[in-house]
């Protein structure tokens, strides 16, 4: 009886522990949890209010980071077309009419560093050929649509060179779908029709699903004096790519090179790619592409800048646009000046900011640089 009366006290004791416990616990958390929105509500809040924004913020991010990745391909007669980087072996995928008659090319990227690339297949019958680039291995490459066709009404991207002007982008919808033509010496068969043009320079550049960022094709054609092009699906010519790469021709055959790659055109001038440069710099911070923007400067102000003090002075700036932009030939390099809008967090308030800014652009290992900058505040 006495230890019945013990087990029973102490039962008693742990119940009344654990009813304080409870109720302290309660009455701390559901008014909590009451007050508070739900996470799946903020969520959808968040992003019906900013849905227009998002869409538009998503596809500047899809163009900024397929951009990288596509190329020049400046031909041995002094012509060029477009490019894109097909897999981790530095395979640069183009037409056959930019390459055409070319054993090797000279590639150039988009924060402009030129490579020696080799044609290791093309094709008399496709318009399409692969270049090999080593200094461009181990780079991941654009991801590719292989078990898909596009269908009409999809918006699309069309990225290329156009009359030499690196990294232009084009847009416009899937018009059309298993179109034939014919071009110079080649059968374009079951291509893509799009509503976005292709310029000299273009050919070869990718077609880009606008929602996924992945390739659909290759832009190659274009009716004249109408804003209608054609693209080869990519998921068309997979195979044959995929057996170059693993098996690159040992004979390269000529293949008629079309002017329709921009031989007709001049090419751009230093101090048209030094603006370039000085545009595509700005566009990288406005992305918080650092390491991009970094990438351009010449190796005297990287070193006297470390990466991380470099990005550490631009933490606070949201977006740059550059509103003026003019260059000059002096003493052997090219002086950019620019006009440019910067949009700064201060001390958590949001500001913009006008200045010019001066660059001097100058080559390091055939190559140009952003050698220094000057800034000024100017009255917004």
């Amino acid at each position: 009886m006495k230890k019945l009366s013990i087990v029973s006290i102490f039962t008693t004791v742990v119940i009344w522990i654990a009813g304080f416990y409870a109720f302290f616990y309660l009455k701390e958390t559901i008014p909590k949890q009451l007050s508070a929105k739900s996470s799946l509500f903020l969520e959808g809040y968040e992003k019906t209010s900013n849905e227009g924004n998002n869409e538009s913020s998503e596809i500047k991010e899809i163009i900024h980071k397929v951009q990288k990745l596509v190329v020049k391909i400046e031909h041995p007669n002094g012509s060029f077309g477009s490019g894109f980087l097909y897999n981790n072996k530095g395979d640069i995928v183009t037409n056959a009419h930019v390459v055409g008659n070319a054993k090797e090319v000279t590639i150039v990227t988009a924060d402009s560093k030129g490579f020696d690339g080799k044609v290791i297949g093309i094709s008399s019958d496709t318009d399409v050929a692969l270049i090999r680039v080593p200094g461009l291995a181990n780079t991941e490459p654009l991801e590719i649509v292989t078990d898909r066709k596009a269908e009409v009404g999809d918006e699309i991207l069309a990225l290329g060179s156009p009359l030499g002007f690196q990294n232009t982008v084009t847009t416009g919808i899937i018009s059309g779908v298993d179109r034939d033509l014919d071009i110079d010496s080649y059968h374009y068969e079951d291509v893509y029709q799009i509503s976005a043009p292709i310029a000299p320079g273009n050919s070869g550049g990718p077609l880009i699903d606008s929602q996924t960022g992945e390739v659909l094709g290759i832009n190659s054609a274009r009716i004249e004096q109408e804003s209608i092009g054609f693209s080869i699906p990519i998921n068309s010519i997979h195979m044959l790519l995929q057996e170059w790469s693993a098996n690159p021709m040992s004979d390269i055959p000529d293949i008629e090179h079309s002017a329709f790659g921009g031989k007709e055109e001049q090419a751009l001038t230093d101090m048209q790619v030094g603006e370039y440069l000085v545009n595509y710099f700005y566009e990288s911070l406005s992305y918080r592409d650092f390491v991009t923007a970094y990438s351009l400067l010449g190796s005297s102000w990287q070193t006297n800048t470390s990466y991380e003090t470099f990005r550490k002075g631009y933490l606070h700036t949201t977006s740059v646009s550059v509103d003026e932009i003019t260059s000059k030939s002096e003493n052997d390099e090219i002086v950019v000046t620019a006009i440019i809008t910067a949009d700064e967090i201060d001390n958590g308030t949001k500001t913009l900011s006008k200045y010019k800014v001066t660059y001097h652009v100058g080559y390091e290992n055939d190559q140009l640089k952003l050698l220094s900058k000057e800034a000024m505040a100017i009255e917004y």
